[in-house]
């Protein structure tokens, strides 16, 4: 008999092993459609915490706010780390599971056991100067990010002044990936490629095995060239921090900044601009009249949370959690987006307020909360600022229903953001750090000026980015 929750919502509980209760799919058509409404479901038939099945695999997913802290706050009874998974060594977990490869990659969010703590001290030295404000570095990145985000919309203006754009794959998605290029320290346009890469991995199609393998030796090969040739960089400062790490591990460490951070980053960005444009949300648009784009980022993550579910925890022992007993080795899958719907949360936010609350989870809570969220909310602020300010008139190109999504595990975001919009003159600004200037917009009814021979051809990024702007017109 499974578990049921009681009418004073006491815990009923027999037991019942995890693999023997009735499991009910998560990513399901609902799911990538509408979770908020699969949360709710899930949340009605079994409290706070739910038995879930991800694509065969049985697990836990913990909807309530409190039991989420509970989890995120507790490293020792809720430890990270695959070796702490029982069904996973006892060989029950299939070997072509669709999300093992994304969770085999042992880097800072992944790992657990004594090995985090030197690694994340080093990953917090190592990201120190670009996200202390008063830092040199952190000043040259905030230009950097500025100067990438005026060459993507000076680039969407060659299509002219006026016309649609898609501003997922033409501005949100590709920021973040160029500025963490910048970050790497790859040396001028070289990178490129690697992020288009990254791209295809984030989207999981059917090219994105091989791209993996092209990615990570590529970014083997910048490992072995910052070990030789240290520079300003942020590969290069892990290295200070934590001499030990091998050109293998410094190589995950570089696939996890360049992945989470831009897929987190640009789903953020374009988030925010519909929340933005389409008017929902409430005081959404009063804070960013305000000037306050930190405060409307922060409105957004409640409602929109990027990183809508957190990799996995896992019981250290027999626990109690909600109305169920999770037994040691269970995997334990936070979400951050239901527990932001739960009403011990939800009902303590005030829609109507410009200032919000900071007691959200979308960056975690505890001491493994995201090391890079000052990175991340930098490059998104800075990009959706610019945005606002370069585009004098923006308006969604579709119903903000209608707009599509794509959910996975982890993350959710637009699958595309075509928008109408009208460009505000603008002065001649610099060029981004190591790529050639983009000439201005074209006039209205002439031919797009598009960058020169070399720099249309220096990487399968650049061809992307172009011919989006022949395609669209």
């Amino acid at each position: 008999m499974e578990s049921q929750v009681g009418e004073s919502g006491s815990v009923q509980t027999d037991g019942t092993r995890l693999e023997d209760l009735t499991l009910e799919p998560l990513l399901t058509r609902d799911y990538e459609t509408r979770p908020s409404l699969v949360y709710e479901r899930l949340r009605q038939r079994h409290g706070p915490v739910a038995p879930v099945d991800l694509l065969g695999v049985p697990a836990w997913l913990v909807l309530g706010y409190r039991e989420a802290l509970q989890v995120l706050q507790d490293d020792e009874g809720w430890p990270k780390g695959l070796e702490n998974w029982r069904a996973r060594t006892d060989g029950e977990v299939p070997a072509d599971w669709p999300l093992g490869p994304s969770l085999e990659v042992n880097h800072v969010l992944i790992q657990g056991g004594p090995g985090y703590g030197a690694l994340r001290t080093a990953w917090d030295a190592a990201l120190k100067p670009f996200q202390d404000p008063g830092h040199p570095q952190a000043k040259r990145l905030k230009a950097a990010v500025a100067a990438y985000a005026d060459e993507l919309i000076t680039l969407v203006g060659q299509g002219g002044g006026t016309g649609v754009a898609d501003l997922s794959a033409q501005f949100s998605r590709p920021l973040p990936l160029m500025v963490a290029s910048h970050l790497l320290g790859f040396p001028g346009s070289q990178g490129d490629d690697a992020l288009m890469d990254m791209w295809r991995v984030l989207d999981a199609g059917p090219d994105a095995e091989p791209a993996l393998e092209r990615l990570l030796a590529t970014l083997a090969e910048l490992a072995a060239v910052k070990l030789k040739e240290p520079g300003d960089d942020f590969p290069s400062y892990l290295l200070a921090a934590h001499p030990g790490l091998s050109l293998d591990e410094l190589a995950r460490e570089l696939f996890m900044l360049l992945g989470m951070t831009s897929d987190h980053v640009g789903i953020l960005i374009s988030n925010t601009v519909v929340e933005v444009i389409s008017g929902d949300g409430g005081g959404v648009r009063a804070s960013l009249s305000a000037g306050m784009i930190r405060e409307t980022m922060n409105r957004v993550v409640m409602r929109k949370p990027p990183l809508v579910n957190f990799v996995p925890r896992f019981a250290a022992e027999d626990t109690p959690l909600g109305i169920y007993t999770i037994r040691a080795g269970d995997p334990v899958w936070v979400s951050a987006a239901a527990a932001h719907a739960d009403p011990l949360f939800a009902d303590h936010v005030a829609p109507s307020s410009t200032i919000s609350t900071r007691a959200h989870l979308s960056w975690g809570a505890g001491r493994r909360q995201c090391p890079a969220r000052e990175l991340a909310s930098t490059v998104a602020a800075v990009g959706v600022g610019r945005l606002f300010e370069r585009f004098s008139d923006l308006e969604l190109a579709l119903p903000a229903d209608q707009l599509p999504w794509r959910s996975s595990p982890f993350m959710r975001g637009l699958r595309s953001l075509p928008v109408h919009y009208a460009l505000a003159p603008e002065p001649e600004r610099a060029a981004a750090p190591g790529r050639p200037a983009l000439p201005r917009p074209a006039q209205e009814g002439t031919e797009p000026v598009l960058p020169d021979r070399s720099a249309r051809q220096r990487s399968s990024l650049w061809r992307y980015l172009t011919g989006l702007i022949r395609g669209g017109r």
